[in-house]
């Protein structure tokens, strides 16, 4: 009983460095962007605030969890993605398509953060070549796409954040997060899981 136990803290341990590896990476960055934002454009400034608010309340009240509805965490992309909007303007576009039938599944939070951080990490953003990012959900998955649009000069990925989402997942199902690179698309596609 003893050895379960320790099992079980430790298995709680680890999710819980997992989470902490992603919340001051997405603090750094953004309060990156808001230092320069302020110089330029105080407006805009304002505005990245108030939505970085919203994305902050949602990590405060979801620090805690291990899965979190799927409504609620689209509800938190749309702040996040309007942070991403501010900063990179007409470069970046987002299409969800997502139906209210997939809205009680679960998934880990930030999970679908990671994956579109991932995107603007790894590929050129700009008015010449814009980039849209698609979120699909079809059968009990949900998948993110983008078009391989390469930085000329980027660091290479760690894969870190994915790394980070597979051992999430493994901590809720034997279910595999899968990762498809084709010679024009990046997808990454991810479990739905139903509540307990």
């Amino acid at each position: 009983m003893e050895l379960e136990r320790y099992k079980t803290e430790s298995l709680q341990a680890q999710l819980q460095n997992l989470k902490n590896q992603i919340n001051p990476h997405f603090l750094f960055n953004n309060l990156s962007v808001l230092s320069s934002l302020v110089y330029k454009d105080q407006d805009k400034a304002v505005d990245f605030i108030n939505q970085l608010s919203k994305v902050y309340r949602y990590l405060l009240d979801n620090r805690t969890s291990e899965l979190i509805r799927l409504d609620e965490e689209l509800a938190f992309i749309a702040s996040y993605t309007n942070l991403i909007q501010i900063r990179f303007g007409e470069s970046i576009h987002f299409k969800i398509a997502v139906g209210a039938d997939f809205f009680n599944k679960m998934i880990p939070p930030l999970a679908l953060q990671i994956l579109i951080e991932n995107v603007i990490k790894h590929n050129e953003l700009s008015p010449e070549h814009p980039m849209t990012v698609y979120l699909t959900a079809k059968g009990n998955t949900l998948e993110v796409k983008n078009r391989l649009q390469p930085r000329i000069n980027t660091e290479q990925s760690t894969g870190t954040g994915l790394q980070n989402i597979r051992e999430r997942y493994r901590f809720f199902t034997g279910l595999g997060v899968e990762v498809q690179t084709g010679p024009e698309n990046f997808s990454v596609t991810i479990p739905l899981l139903n509540a307990s």
